[in-house]
């Protein structure tokens, strides 16, 4: 017999026993279901995560003070003057802002709300990308002039005044006022705080409230993509030279995050789906017994086809077509499963479904050889059945 006839044969008694061979084949359809699912799943996710932290721009970076351990924050490490000096000394620097953060509550006309407060400069609108609904937002001639302005974002300001617009009206934060001069809209860049509400004080206001003379970063961005090492190395140089404070100061790029980011993500989704392939090993051992059990029903059917002259590489090359068939069937109906899950929950997830051809074709060429490796053992036992033994039983 040709393969071509084996396989119609395979087919057939595939047929034969419908309900045992859907059973049968379930370990493998939920397994390569499974893989693609959570490889097409984790692809996308990864994707939106990319594109997400895309919308800040690749040419932003940050730098920080870095504390060994025993040491505590001190005022003077990072200075506004350093800001000043660093842009005229570092020509691939195109904007940089210091960030002070503290938590206050702020009082409005319909209450009052526990909100961030990051205490900052003009440039930050630009490195972070920050969209105004309202108003405008910190303007440099705000801390020269030692106004008292606030800009919030959406939600705290309708929670501090309703739906309307904000703009002209005060806040109270720590017996103090502040006139609201500008509303960030809710799409705007805030990596990291995107779950907080968040105001924006000018950064020597700031200070007058809290009597603390502390800048926690600087974060920064670059000329472009390809001059933010060199921005953000030779600041960290300047600042060193300035502080006397040899491996004081840590800066990190935004596409170091990203490239951090895309690893753990990965790593996650292979360990995912390392744990989903599982099943795979599971639906491959129910192919083994079931087809033990076919050799086992079909004796006599083994020892007529001997008898009419089939040779013993015929008959394991039978069962083992038979096994591969069942595997691939299973596998098949597993890529359509899992396709339409990775696209039903990138759907409710609203990220891009990203199932690749070759997720596709390794789950196929794997379902393939789990019907071979597995359908080798009951295939070689069919073959070594003595013809006449065979034809005894019933």
């Amino acid at each position: 017999m040709n393969i071509g006839e084996l396989v119609l044969v395979a087919i057939e008694s595939i047929k034969s026993n419908r309900l045992r061979s859907f059973l049968t084949t379930l370990g493998i359809v939920i397994g390569i279901a499974a893989v693609i699912a959570v490889v097409g799943i984790g692809q996308g996710g990864r994707a939106m995560l990319m594109q997400e932290m895309e919308k800040f721009g690749t040419n932003l970076f940050g730098i920080w003070v870095n504390y060994q351990e025993g040491e505590t924050m001190r005022p003077g490490d990072l200075q506004m003057t350093d800001i000043t000096i660093i842009k005229e000394k570092v020509p691939q620097v195109k904007y940089l802002a210091p960030a002070t953060y503290e938590k206050m509550q702020l009082r409005g006309e319909k209450g009052q709300k526990s909100v961030q407060i990051i205490g900052t400069n003009a440039d930050y609108a630009q490195i972070r990308n920050l969209k105004t609904r309202w108003g405008r937002f910190i303007r440099s001639d705000d801390a020269a002039a030692g106004r008292r302005v606030i800009v919030l974002d959406e939600k705290t300001a309708q929670n501090l005044f309703g739906s309307g617009n904000p703009v002209g009206k005060r806040v109270m934060l720590m017996n103090n006022s502040a006139v609201v001069v500008g509303v960030i809209k809710n799409d705007s860049s805030t990596l990291g705080f995107s779950s907080q509400q968040i105001a924006y004080l000018p950064w020597s206001f700031l200070t007058r409230l809290t009597d603390r003379d502390i800048i926690h970063e600087f974060q920064g961005s670059a000329v472009s993509k390809e001059e933010v090492e060199p921005a953000m190395n030779l600041s960290k140089k300047i600042l060193e030279r300035r502080h006397n404070s040899p491996d004081h100061y840590f800066a990190y790029s935004m596409e170091q995050e990203m490239e951090a980011a895309n690893k753990v993500t990965g790593i996650m989704t292979l360990i995912i789906g390392c744990i989903a392939g599982i099943s795979l090993l599971v639906g491959g051992i129910g192919v083994m017994n079931i087809m033990l059990v076919s050799v086992t029903e079909r004796t006599r059917e083994i020892g007529i086809r001997m008898a009419l002259g089939a040779r013993r590489r015929d008959i394991l090359v039978q069962f083992i077509i038979e096994s591969i068939v069942l595997c691939l069937l299973g596998g098949l109906i597993g890529i359509i499963l899992g396709y339409g899950g990775a696209m039903l929950i990138a759907r409710l997830a609203k990220w891009p479904p990203l199932v690749s051809w070759w997720t596709i074709v390794v789950a196929f060429i794997f379902s393939m050889a789990v019907g071979l490796f597995f359908g080798i053992y009951p295939a070689n036992q069919a073959s070594k059945l003595d013809p006449i033994e065979a034809l005894r039983r019933d």
